[in-house]
């Protein structure tokens, strides 16, 4: 194990280095799209508009290729970072944000649901002078 150490000390740096700007991006992304959400957003059965959603195919095709590269690219560095130094769950949770997939708007519903995340989200909010996240009454029930 140490001699593998010693043969791949310049991976571990820029894998140390990788983990340091996700971690440092990630503190600020999350508070900067937390009150970016709108307060109705959950109400909603689907996910409202998206500005792309009236754009050119191909510019829109571009938009959400781009996007779910970078999902893609979140989620394997939140991966290698459960074993290396940085928020590897938060990076996921980026990861699995800008990816588009079958189910998305629930499995956000489901995790906004949980008392502590919808708490947290609030207080960024109240500290942006943004009105608080409107769960559905059924959600209401924790």
């Amino acid at each position: 194990m140490l001699a593998w150490l010693h043969t791949n000390e310049t991976l571990l740096w820029w894998l140390g280095a990788l983990s340091a700007l996700t971690f440092a991006g990630s503190l600020l992304a999350v508070p900067w799209l937390a009150v970016r959400i709108p307060a109705d957003y959950f109400l909603h059965r689907h996910p409202v508009f998206n500005a792309h959603d009236a754009a050119h195919p191909l510019l829109k095709g571009l938009v959400v290729a781009l996007k779910n590269i970078a999902g893609v690219a979140f989620l394997l560095l939140g991966i290698a970072m459960l074993v290396l130094p940085g928020q590897g769950i938060l990076t996921i949770l980026i990861g699995l944000i800008l990816l588009d997939f079958p189910g998305k708007f629930a499995l956000e519903r489901r995790i906004i649901e949980i008392k502590s995340i919808h708490r947290g989200i609030d207080w960024m909010r109240k500290k942006a002078h943004r009105p608080p996240l409107i769960l559905p009454k059924e959600s209401k029930k924790q």
